[in-house]
């Protein structure tokens, strides 16, 4: 009876695990068909156009004949090509990392203050990223304005020259970083500061234990904690500054002479402005290559971090 029975239990149980393995990729199968509108919509929005900007590069000017990788050929041969590849990487990578020092900062300080008076500075710090870039930017262009400029109004009481804003190659870059810093370190703070309620307490009351001061706190307890979401957020502000278009277009258009142009507003010059799409389309599709390398470091980086822990 018992040899009879010990198979009977383990038929049972096998036929246990292959209902729950059904069940599992029944479960899956609803998933993915709840998901199916979104990965469609995603594929409309975004894969079509990648594709379609493909084939318009691949043409040639009137767009009547096929030249493919000519386009792209002709565009390395141009000095103002690396000359707006240089000014991308320069105006995302020190924008990103002064966004990612100011929203530490802030952070940290607003984390501090008592939680009732915590929701009115949160409200007043979001407000820069809340309104609309272009709408922002034209009131910047207006404080930068050669004639009537605010900052050389305020400089001029203190008996400094008016300085060029965005009449001058450096200090337009300038310009352009400080706009974005201004507008994107806010999207930083908030989510630093969720990262750091995510930290728990005790960790802060055992460093004070040993005698590690504020700053050490920070450096060898809040920063570990947080390193993933700054890496995360860093690649998200990363990707969205490479590919700004407002603020570079409604500050300086790309001038003073082509000094300011990135890739956004190079390739609405090239393909709208100047009726050469398909150039325009291969303009924009550099982008491609140097944000998946920056991606790829990132999340690389994530990833070890993870295994580690």
């Amino acid at each position: 009876m018992a040899d009879i029975a010990a198979p009977t239990a383990t038929a049972a149980a096998g036929n246990r695990r292959s209902s729950l393995h059904k069940l599992v990729q029944r479960k899956s199968t609803i998933a993915f068909l709840m998901a199916l509108p979104l990965i469609l919509l995603i594929a409309i929005l975004i894969v079509y156009p990648a594709g379609y900007a493909v084939y318009l590069a691949m043409l040639s000017k009137s767009m009547t004949k096929f030249v493919g990788l000519g386009t792209f050929e002709f565009i390395l041969k141009r000095q103002v090509f690396w000359d707006v590849v240089y000014q991308s990487c320069l105006f995302a990578i020190s924008a990103v990392i002064f966004k990612a020092i100011i929203g530490f900062i802030v952070a940290h300080l607003v984390h501090n203050i008592p939680l009732k008076g915590q929701r009115k500075w949160r409200g007043m710090l979001l407000v820069p990223w809340v309104i609309p870039p272009a709408m922002s930017t034209l009131a910047w262009l207006w404080l930068f304005d050669p004639s009537y400029s605010a900052f050389n109004w305020i400089l001029a009481h203190f008996g400094i020259g008016a300085i060029p804003w965005t009449g001058e190659a450096g200090w337009a870059r300038f310009c352009v970083i400080l706009v974005n810093i201004w507008a994107g370190a806010p999207f930083f703070m908030i989510m630093y500061l969720a990262a750091l309620k995510s930290v728990p307490e005790q960790l802060h009351e055992a460093a004070a234990i040993d005698g590690a001061s504020w700053l050490q706190r920070i450096w060898y307890v809040n920063l570990p904690m947080m390193r993933n979401i700054i890496a995360i957020t860093a690649l998200f502000s990363l990707i969205v500054t490479f590919a700004n278009f407002d603020i570079v277009r409604v500050l300086t258009a790309g001038g003073p002479l082509n000094a300011t142009h990135i890739f956004g507003t190079w390739s609405f010059k090239v393909g709208i402005e100047s009726g050469d799409i398909p150039q325009g389309a291969a303009v924009s599709l550099f982008m491609a290559p140097i944000l998946a390398i920056a991606a790829a470091f990132i999340l690389r980086d994530i990833s070890r971090r993870g295994s580690e822990v």
